[in-house]
């Protein structure tokens, strides 16, 4: 084979593989009171070894979470279930998992179009961005209602950051390296009605340790 035919089957080949990225749907959200699993899985190999570690009745499907490829694991009834299958996703397989769910009563509905710029909450620290370090944290969508940080500091009994995740922002209910913490303030947040995620804490950027309204 010629040069030009390695270069034009190199070509179609790249154009085929970002083709082929483009088509991954972006992920439903979870039904109201789901709590659901997204295994971030950005490669076929990835992929392909989660579907072997998992039983075939747990429905799983490749999708696209603000800018990660995961792998959409539903749907759990109990916080429990979700954090047992976490837990073997990370032990067996060796990947991460976010935990998010959908309150059965919403105490905050979604806007039908994101804004290009959210308002943030008034901040009471200088502006300092900085990775969070190993652990969990506990993100509050807040659709563009910085209003409810009195209500999450209300729920959470504390102070409320505010943060960036997959370039989004969030309000953070709780950063710690404790498991069981972390998951009771999810539940503790969906019950009340909003919006949360549990994520690794790694990939979040603090921008204010404490806001306020």
């Amino acid at each position: 084979m010629s040069t030009m035919s390695f270069a034009y089957a190199g070509l179609i080949g790249g154009m085929s593989s970002v083709f082929a990225q483009q088509t991954i749907p972006l992920c439903k959200p979870p039904n109201a009171g789901e709590y659901l699993l997204l295994v971030v899985s950005p490669t076929a190999n990835n992929q392909k070894q989660l579907r072997s570690a998992l039983p075939p009745e747990l429905k799983t499907i490749t999708c696209k979470y603000l800018n990660e490829t995961v792998t959409r694991v539903g749907g759990f009834n109990k916080i429990d279930d979700a954090n047992r299958w976490a837990r073997y996703v990370s032990n067996i397989v060796g990947l991460s998992a976010i935990i998010t769910t959908r309150p059965t009563t919403a105490a905050v509905q979604p806007q039908s179009q994101p804004q290009p710029q959210p308002q943030s909450p008034q901040q009471t620290v200088s502006y300092n961005p900085q990775a969070l370090g190993e652990g969990y944290a506990v993100l509050v969508d807040y659709y563009n209602r910085p209003e409810l940080v009195n209500s999450v500091q209300q729920l959470v009994g504390g102070n409320v950051g505010f943060v960036s995740y997959g370039q989004r922002p969030y309000l953070l209910a709780v950063y710690t390296t404790n498991q069981s913490e972390a998951y009771n303030t999810l539940q503790k947040l969906n019950n009340g009605g909003f919006v949360a995620s549990i994520v690794d804490s790694r990939k979040v950027i603090l921008l204010r340790s404490t806001v306020r309204l």
